[in-house]
């Protein structure tokens, strides 16, 4: 214990709940530290010489180093350390109940949107009175909250999964209206136009809507035409002027090579930039085949690297910076090298995410949630893909096969959205 010195890589050997630290190996830096870990009984630590910024000096001769007794730390390093610990469990506990309401309120509202779909032409009113409702609830939240943050959600989907896609495109793109500060009345228009852009598939059918397979060129000629037969429905359900421009325009690309009308740049509407680029991501974190899903961080990527041109460049800035170049569900390897998953990001500072940590001596219910913001000294060292990490690490995180986003209604001010 008299080697220890500020600069050293240890490696405590306890479990997370025996000692007052964030992680049980880590960089020494102060003496509070020090006195902390000669505190905590041990008559050694190991360490890490290429992590550390120096050698530990030479041991005490003779082997007094081992019959010393361990230094006392004062007290008051202990107190503000075990307090230190116990706030973090507590932040952990409330971060865990937050994830469980918010995944509630997410498959509540894809309930909601199944029935929306489900009586649309049944009860044609009543059911656009009810979507109109819930996409003012969904803008009210997103945009009234001080800040708003992005979770990765658990595994329990309730079988909706089929009204994922329009609820992710139709937060996507609030997210984002909330970032360019687009004005209440037109996040209503976007949030309709988001949540029915897909309308027209209800003509499309099925065989080509669920093929795995690349479409024949007659077959995406067919499928193209959802966007034509959504401007219909959507014209029988007497939906506004921009509704329908969402609709029709989804599927355009900047670069003038989308469909159906090949526009080109800003002759594609706003918000019809908005729904496109979200529309697309999602497509690629969520395809037919999930077999060909992308991590987020890869549809990000590619989006941001070979894809460029097809989108709005300053909304694919404002996309980027608002998801994180980490977005959640993304597996990591942290500056220290441990490895976890990225749980929540806040868009206004998405570079400092809440990170779940595996830890093969803490049940995987009981996860240790990192706060980056919090721990200065840590940052991400690289995105892994999933494929890439070891089975038990890979089922301790559970990364998504499908993403969703969504957000936390539970608490008046604080917005959240959930993949």
């Amino acid at each position: 214990m008299d080697q220890l010195r500020i600069g050293l890589y240890v490696f405590l050997d306890l479990s997370w709940f025996q000692h007052p630290f964030a992680f049980s190996h880590f960089k020494i830096k102060s003496e509070e530290q020090i006195a902390t870990i000669r505190g905590l009984g041990l008559k050694s630590v190991r360490y890490n010489p290429a992590m550390s910024d120096n050698d530990p000096p030479p041991a005490e001769a003779s082997g007094q180093a081992a019959t010393q007794p361990v230094a006392e730390p004062a007290s008051d390093f202990v107190a503000q350390a075990l307090a230190a610990k116990r706030a973090m469990m507590e932040r952990i506990r409330v971060q865990r109940e937050a994830a469980a309401r918010i995944e509630n309120a997410f498959i509540n509202t894809a309930k909601t949107v199944r029935d929306v779909e489900k009586n649309l032409f049944t009860q044609p009113a009543e059911t656009v009175r009810q979507a109109s409702k819930l996409v003012s609830q969904i803008a009210e939240s997103i945009l009234c909250a001080p800040e708003l943050a992005i979770h990765v959600m658990g595994d329990k989907m309730g079988g909706e999964e089929l009204y994922f896609h329009s609820l992710n495109v139709t937060t996507l793109a609030m997210m984002m209206a909330r970032d360019i500060q687009l004005p209440a009345e037109v996040v209503g228009t976007l949030g309709m136009g988001a949540l029915f852009h897909d309308i027209g598939r209800k003509e499309i059918p099925n065989r080509i809507l669920l093929k795995t397979e690349p479409l024949t060129q007659a077959e995406r000629h067919l499928y193209e035409m959802h966007c034509q037969y959504g401007v219909e429905i959507g014209q029988r359900l007497q939906f506004a002027p921009p509704v329908l421009s969402i609709i029709r325009e989804h599927h355009e690309l900047f670069d003038g090579s989308g469909y159906p009308q090949k526009l080109k740049g800003e002759s594609i509407g706003l918000l019809s930039r908005i729904v496109a680029l979200t529309n697309h991501y999602d497509e690629l974190c969520n395809p037919p085949n999930i077999t060909d899903a992308l991590t987020p961080h890869e549809a990000l990527s590619l989006m941001f690297a070979r894809l460029r041109n097809k989108f709005d460049p300053k909304l694919l800035q404002v996309f980027i910076r608002c998801l994180g170049v980490y977005p959640p569900g993304t597996i990591v390897q942290l500056s220290n090298g441990v490895i976890g998953m990225i749980a929540t990001v806040n868009t206004a500072k998405p570079m400092k995410p809440m990170v779940v940590i595996y830890d093969a001596e803490i049940p995987k219910e009981e996860a240790i949630l990192v706060d980056l913001e919090r721990e200065t000294d840590l940052n991400i060292a690289k995105a892994i893909r999933p494929a890439q990490v070891p089975g038990e690490i890979y089922n301790y995180l559970s990364p998504r096969k499908r993403v969703s986003y969504y957000f936390d209604a539970g608490q008046p001010g604080q917005a959240k959205a959930t993949p």
